[in-house]
């Protein structure tokens, strides 16, 4: 048995989550605290109680969503569920799967991804850009059309998350422009996304060389569980290449079907979503109808982990 751990990113945060983990498992009470300690304010409340509009906003959310899931794998580790063999994270959620592999320190880490929000926002001023989910064409589809509508401003295919899901990211022009190449292209249907910036577009490229230079003043060791990157939909083996990888994720596509292909093949066919939500249970479903996949978020979610373990130990 090969068991992957998949870490989710954006978009899967909710008020509550994480609270009942909280109560229940010192391990993962001890996580917020650390969360809370070195932010140097409630995460943890803000994780509990919201407001919603508060946790949604990116500098909040991106730390928000780690904490909780690096919450969820203490509990995980203390459960007796076997250690993964390869790990992979969506967008910041590879953040976490570095926290998992012993690369970066989950203080150093919640603190990047707090930063990493506000460069972020700040790379593109509120309202001038955006990102919307494609359904029903390929990714080579949706690159074309958005090739075809970056005469009329930046538009750029972001997030391959699964076959027929691709989100588009870009100023409001490029995303007016798409809509147009994007129908005629056959696409089913464009969602826009409620995000406040267009994320891993090249509009983010201020933030991802703030980033760097905050990764400089971070101790960054070399895996000791094999992740995938986002950047390259490869296995990154030096402190080194998780730096750079950071850094070029931040403004270049998030390569997930990819990515997890690339864990298949490496002989991982379980799956375990280790954090809030089930978003990236769906996607994986979707890339591969073999893989067997589970999430942990809360107690019934972990039980059906367990009796996984108890099924094939």
């Amino acid at each position: 048995m090969s068991i992957a751990f998949v870490f989710p990113g954006q978009s899967s945060q909710y008020v509550g989550m994480g609270s009942e983990l909280f109560m229940n498992y010192p391990e993962a009470a001890e996580v917020f605290k650390k969360a809370d300690e070195a932010l140097g304010f409630s995460l943890s409340r803000l994780c509990f109680e919201g407001p919603e509009e508060e946790l949604n906003q990116t500098a909040n959310t991106q730390p928000a969503v780690l904490t909780v899931s690096v919450a969820c794998l203490e509990v995980l580790k203390n459960a007796a569920v076997p250690a993964p063999s390869a790990l992979a994270g969506h967008s910041l959620g590879e953040f976490t799967a570095l926290v998992a592999a012993g690369s970066i320190s989950f203080e150093d880490a919640v603190r990047l991804v707090r930063k990493r929000g506000v460069y972020m926002q700040e790379a593109v001023p509120l309202g001038e850009g955006g990102m919307a989910a494609v359904m029903g064409l390929s990714g080579e589809a949706v690159t074309e059309a958005c090739r075809l509508a970056s005469a009329h401003g930046i538009i750029e295919a972001v997030n391959l998350n699964c076959p027929g899901q691709v989100v588009i990211a870009g100023d409001t022009a490029g995303l007016k422009a798409a809509e147009v190449t994007l129908k005629e292209a056959g696409s089913r249907r464009i969602i826009p996304l409620p995000v406040s910036a267009p994320f891993h577009s090249s509009l983010m490229e201020p933030a991802g060389e703030k980033l760097a230079r905050d990764l400089d003043g971070v101790v960054v060791m070399d895996p000791k569980i094999p992740v995938v990157a986002n950047f390259s939909a490869d296995f990154v083996n030096t402190g080194l290449e998780v730096k750079a990888s950071l850094v070029r994720q931040v403004y270049n596509p998030v390569r997930w079907e990819e990515s997890i292909q690339k864990l298949i093949s490496s002989g991982n066919n379980i799956f375990i979503e280790v954090g809030p939500s089930r978003v990236l249970s769906g996607l994986i479903r979707k890339i591969s109808r073999k893989a067997r996949v589970f999430n942990v978020e809360d107690e019934k979610s972990l039980e059906k982990v367990l009796a996984l373990v108890e099924e094939v130990g």
